[in-house]
């Protein structure tokens, strides 16, 4: 990042384990759909459902993990969930090699990819307060958001070239070894974990799963910010399995050229991570929020005007950089100010309820624009979820409230080791 802040030794492995893990999934960006549409020959309905029902079964099955990991230490769990993804992901390569794969494994193994991904934000936000100093969270989500753009930028194009070279199975592969990375990367930050605030009434109780969704829907700021994310990152995903199978399909793309569309933009998310904090220090927080968010709402509707040829495909690469430039902007300063909102005991609730209601409003949507993409064209269901977004930023937070964590963040013990 160039700013000067050295945030010590145990951050910087956690920072190697993600940019790993960050390499590993963009490597594989798009292999599932990939797979289904190469080796399984499965068409719009199907692709749109794997990506729909294994996001909405996984944020099912992870409601009840928010509560249990808030009370137990988090680097056991981060570690824990790693592996799980790094076994179930190489499941595919190995029923691939034996002929056996098939479209309900694929399904099965998206279910256990999302609730360990859910399960893996919940407890990394927590651990990460307590690793860094308040004063440094923002950046510390700046070079994770850097990270993300970098790995990007280099990800899709190699996974691109290993997909025409050794098939799509083989960035799975890449995939599932970035988290046993990732893995040992955490369990080297080493260093002694606060010890995590005790349940209140011994047993997990119904009641308590939904502890999450009340803490968000209590604060005057986080709430409209849960609607304006949640509705945006929906409408946005459910559009990335119509345009691979517009582009992969009847624009007749290459699988490299469809990795360079996504790729290449991602420089602007480089630059959008290294103005935030500047950005966020001039103006406020709350200011950069509602601008970026606004903008970054106005490109989507663009893509429903791609063609074939070299010109949709500068088409899609101008609307991406547009998108990520103002959610690489938006991105830290949102992840910031959410965790400088929450009080340190409900961290791994509320952000698992977070994600949780992201990939479950996101696997509807994107089964519905699967639908309509039947009904009406993919052209046509991109169209609709880009005027949508259009009205997103109405939902983004227009008033500053006291911070409901500033009590008991006061309170906190001092990070270990920073």
């Amino acid at each position: 990042m160039g700013n000067g802040h050295r945030l010590g030794r145990r951050f910087g492995w956690l920072w190697g384990a993600y940019g790993t893990s960050a390499l590993g999934t963009w490597l594989a960006f798009g292999a599932f759909p990939l797979i289904a549409i190469q080796v399984l020959h499965a068409g719009p309905a199907k692709v749109a459902a794997l990506s729909a029902v294994g996001a909405l079964v996984g944020a099912a099955v992870a409601v009840p993990l928010g509560p249990w990991v808030e009370f137990r230490r988090k680097r056991p769990v981060l570690i824990g969930t790693d592996l799980l993804r790094c076994v179930a992901l190489l499941t595919i390569p190995v029923a691939f090699a034996f002929g056996v794969l098939s479209f309900v494994q694929l399904l099965m193994v998206a279910v256990v990819v999302a609730a360990a991904d859910i399960t893996f934000r919940a407890a990394s936000g927590a651990y990460l307060k307590t690793l860094v100093p308040a004063e440094d969270l923002l950046v510390a989500n700046a070079r994770f958001e850097s990270t993300t753009w970098t790995t990007t930028v280099v990800g899709p194009p190699l996974g691109g070239a290993a997909i025409g070279l050794l098939g799509p199975v083989a960035t799975v592969v890449a995939d599932a070894v970035s988290y046993l990375l990732s893995a040992l990367g955490i369990r080297a930050t080493g260093g002694r974990e606060p010890r995590p605030a005790r349940r209140p009434a011994g047993r997990l109780r119904a009641g308590d799963l939904l502890d999450g969704w009340r803490y968000i829907l209590a604060d005057p700021t986080l709430r409209p910010l849960f609607f304006n994310t949640t509705m945006f990152n929906g409408l946005l995903m459910a559009s990335e399995p119509l345009l691979a199978v517009l582009m992969l399909g009847p624009l007749g793309f290459a699988p490299w050229q469809y990795g360079l569309a996504f790729a290449a933009p991602s420089l602007g998310g480089l630059l959008g991570s290294r103005l935030a904090r500047p950005l966020a220090a001039r103006y406020g927080p709350r200011q950069v929020l509602v601008v970026a968010g606004t903008l970054r709402a106005l490109w989507p509707v663009g893509l429903a005007f791609i063609g074939p040829g070299t010109g949709g495909l500068l088409l899609v690469m101008g609307v991406e950089l547009g998108i990520i430039f103002c959610c690489a902007v938006f991105g830290p300063v949102y992840a910031t100010y959410r965790l400088e909102r929450t009080a340190n005991d409900r961290i791994a609730r509320t952000l698992s309820a977070w994600t949780v209601t992201t990939k479950a409003v996101t696997a509807l949507l994107t089964a519905t624009w699967g639908a309509l993409a039947g009904l009406l064209g993919p052209h046509t269901a991109i169209g609709l979820a880009g005027v949508l977004l259009l009205a997103t930023p109405l939902l983004l937070p227009r008033r500053t409230a006291r911070s409901a964590a500033a009590p008991e963040a006061a309170a906190a013990p001092a990070p270990d080791g920073a």
